[in-house]
């Protein structure tokens, strides 16, 4: 959204109501991967998603249009997005956990419906892989790797300064090829 992210900031301060939708069109995946790497459950993902647009929207409603206007649309709506994830984590591990029994494959399971099934092993997967990292190699590398965040982008969601971003997202990924070789080798 970098190219159109002025454009954005005018049509949102210019008016808010017609270009929300737009606005959430151009993010939704984006904040949704996101939320999908950091939180274990793709449904706490989807509500963690929502919640992060009826902030936003709340929040841009009090903005003047001059703040609108200068605001840097994609490191903003991650710190919203990185806070509640890490809000709703903190909420799930107070609550009893609920157990599932699995009794079996559902024999009318389609084709399609093993592949969900597959790929969202592979989600669950990496994002056990990415819980075993530091929390600061974690974040910067969903950000950058997962929604595509810049390094400067970024460093404004973690507070911190670009190169330190980039050291943190160079020791994860080297964190991860580890441990994906440990897997390769047991």
């Amino acid at each position: 959204m970098t190219g159109g992210d002025r454009a954005m900031r005018r049509k949102l301060a210019h008016d808010l109501d017609r270009a929300f939708p737009d606005f959430v069109a151009a993010m939704q995946g984006m904040v949704f991967n996101g939320a999908r790497r950091w939180l274990p459950d793709r449904q706490d993902a989807e509500d963690v998603t929502q919640e992060v647009f009826i902030r936003a929207y709340q929040a841009l409603q009090s903005f003047a249009p001059e703040r609108m206007a200068e605001l840097r649309l994609r490191p903003w709506l991650f710190t919203i997005t990185l806070n509640l994830c890490r809000n709703h984590a903190r909420s799930r591990n107070r609550r009893p956990r609920q157990v599932a029994l699995v009794t079996g494959a559902d024999p009318a399971a389609t084709d399609a419906t093993d592949a969900v099934a597959v790929d969202a092993v592979a989600v669950d997967e990496w994002r056990i892989r990415l819980d075993r990292l530091a929390a600061r190699q974690r974040d910067a590398i969903v950000l950058r790797h997962v929604v595509g965040l810049s390094y400067n982008e970024i460093g404004e969601v973690l507070g911190r300064p670009p190169g330190t971003v980039k050291s943190d997202v160079h020791r994860g990924i080297g964190r991860l090829r580890s441990m994906l070789t440990m897997e390769e080798l047991s």
